[in-house]
């Protein structure tokens, strides 16, 4: 197995020059933060990832939990590296002052989250949860509920849980059966929640759930839908813990991937009923709660850029020691290393050129949602708020589908091996295989995003970026560098066949909603394609601005340039074959009957 190292060159490189810290460190709230702390920041958690955390990962898989009588018991070191975690104050890296935390900018947080990811990612989930619960319960709960709750879940002593899915009700929550009765103060809780990651373990001093419930009486439908606050262990009003609520694991799914993340069926009120208090009012839970999903979502799209790094890294140090047959063209003389052979580049600088067009991508919506937070203006504020609305599910399914693919690549890297469990590539591929469901499936991201995001919105937001990348095209076509200009051409074929998908959804969504769902996945990935194209060849012009100044880091700033060339020439084609099937393929998806399947 290969160390996790954390690709720092590459993450300040996007967060300084390509997003561009300094418009984040403008806004007032976020004045305080420098480069040189997000350098100290950045530096200190590739030591707990790499330190703590990946020695942990193969050894979590191997292991898994254990549930006994209840208590769900994390594999050996995990709890202690949680203790650590939350000594160190990560939980809390970018949680709300009032509350304890340090109150960083998203841009910050991401790559730590990133890093987490990678280097472990079946940890990784549970404070990835508990930073959803504090989000929906900073901007829904009540002062008496943020008071009780919100400072032990910051600092990580408590953690956090969302239950949605029930055995009848997984993306359809419309059928969400889980009850909730009234009784002075609070209500009780009774119901099946399942699927519910880190829904039980022994890491953390107590655990929060946010539980969808239906009140007496309630409309059917997703309107009748209330969100409460469920901890495992009731709180006194001092703060201590009270007694067992009544809520129990009562099973652990077995899994393809992430054996080391407890993956819970739940059930409230098997005795008295479980102990919940309404967020808000009631029979708005599903709204409440879609602000836990969307935070959660931007995260999961961000595990397939932590995933598909760690892919790449693995591949890419098992190709630089496998020896296998001589050079292209020699036959005699030493055999050498396999990363000599020109697939194994190609295969290697793909997987490299996706992970980095991700990462810029992901990073991108973090500063659109640090901006809509914390921007002073208000014509901004909105601008990046529905900014970072339209990038939420292009990142979550491009990016977490892109993944799997690139961890297949890593095991065709590593040939019979890759199969082969004690090699380790399998397991980033069978890890990454959930993060295409998570929080909604790819085929209900894209749902939203040529429903919500393009239709509803007459493609204003889409049409707004697309302007802004093709004001790219001039500035490429002054560039002095053979390989950015090599990538104009590819680029700007990609940006029009982006706009004449994005206008046939315009078109075509007020008459015929079904014929766009048909193609709503390939428009996705056209869009993740093009913005990655997009990313990529700024990064590319920041490169060479770079060595045309003599600045340090040459051979990062080269690599740059002949990655995006590399982006341009073998993933960006894919765009025109993209649109087309948008633009043409609904008819033949709708083709056969039912019967004829």
């Amino acid at each position: 197995m290969s160390t996790y190292a954390a690709p720092l060159q590459d993450m300040r490189f996007v967060i300084k020059e390509l997003v561009g810290l300094d418009a984040i460190t403008a806004m007032p709230d976020c004045a305080e933060v420098t480069g040189d702390l997000v350098d100290a920041v950045l530096e200190e958690a590739s030591k707990f990832a790499a330190e703590v955390l990946d020695p942990l990962n193969r050894s979590g898989d191997r292991e898994g939990v254990r549930l006994i009588e209840g208590n769900v018991i994390a594999p050996q070191g995990f709890k202690q590296a949680y203790q650590q975690f939350v000594a160190a104050g990560w939980n809390g890296l970018s949680g709300a002052t009032e509350f304890g935390g340090q109150g960083l900018p998203h841009v910050v947080a991401m790559p730590v989250q990133e890093m987490w990811n990678s280097a472990n990612m079946a940890f990784c989930l549970c404070p990835m949860l508990t930073s959803g619960v504090l989000e929906a319960l900073k901007l829904r709960g009540s002062p008496g509920q943020q008071k009780m709750f919100m400072p032990k879940l910051t600092s990580g002593a408590w953690s956090g849980t969302m239950n949605l899915t029930e055995p009848q009700a997984g993306s359809d929550l419309s059928a969400v059966r889980a009850r909730a009765v009234p009784e002075g103060d609070h209500y009780r809780i009774y119901g099946t929640k399942i699927f519910i990651t880190w829904g039980e373990h022994d890491m953390a001093e107590n655990v929060i759930h946010l539980v969808l419930a239906r009140t007496p009486g309630a409309p059917e439908g997703v309107k009748g839908i209330s969100l409460f606050i469920v901890p495992k262990f009731l709180v006194n009003a001092d703060g201590s813990l009270g007694s067992r609520n009544d809520v129990k694991c009562v099973s652990i799914e077995h899994k393809l991937g992430i054996h080391a993340s407890p993956t819970c069926v739940l059930t409230y009120g098997d005795r008295q009923g479980a102990v919940g208090y309404l967020v808000g009012e009631e029979n708005r839970g599903l709204e409440y709660m879609f602000i836990m999903m969307n935070h959660a979502r931007l995260s999961v799209g961000l595990e397939g850029v932590a995933l598909a790094e760690r892919a790449y890294q693995h591949a890419r140090e098992y190709a630089k020691s496998r020896v296998q047959g001589r050079a292209i063209g020699q036959k005699s003389g030493d055999r050498v290393t396999i990363i000599h052979h020109p697939d194994v580049k190609r295969m290697l600088l793909s997987m490299k050129a996706q992970t980095e067009a991700m990462r810029a991508l992901a990073y991108t919506a973090s500063a659109a949602l640090d901006k809509s937070h914390h921007h002073p203006d208000a014509q901004e504020h909105r601008r990046n708020q529905a900014l970072v609305d339209f990038l939420i599910p292009i990142v979550k399914g491009w990016c977490t589908e892109s993944c799997v693919d690139i961890a297949s690549t890593g095991v065709q890297i590593h040939g019979g091996m890759g199969f082969i469990e004690e090699t380790g590539a399998a397991q980033f591929l069978r890890d990454a295989r959930i993060t295409t469901i998570y929080e909604g499936t790819t085929g209900i991201q894209a749902d939203d995003l040529v429903g919500r995001k393009v239709g509803f919105e007459q493609g204003a937001t889409a049409s707004a970026v697309i302007g802004e990348m093709r004001e790219l095209d001039a500035e490429l076509a002054r560039s002095k560098n053979a390989d950015v200009a090599a990538a104009r051409g590819n680029f700007k074929q990609a940006v029009d066949g982006l706009a004449d998908a994005t206008q046939w959804v315009v078109d075509t969504f007020p008459q015929d909603p079904g014929a766009v769902a048909a193609v709503s996945v390939p428009y996705l990935k056209l869009w993740g394609t093009a913005a990655g194209g997009w990313l990529m060849a700024r990064a590319a012009l920041v490169a060479e601005s770079r060595l045309n100044a003599g600045a340090g880091g040459a051979d990062f700033y080269r690599a740059k340039i002949a990655t995006a060339r590399f982006y341009a020439e073998h993933i960006l084609p894919q765009a025109a074959a993209l649109s087309s099937e948008v633009v043409n393929g609904a008819g033949s998806v709708l083709a056969l009957s039912n019967e004829q399947y």
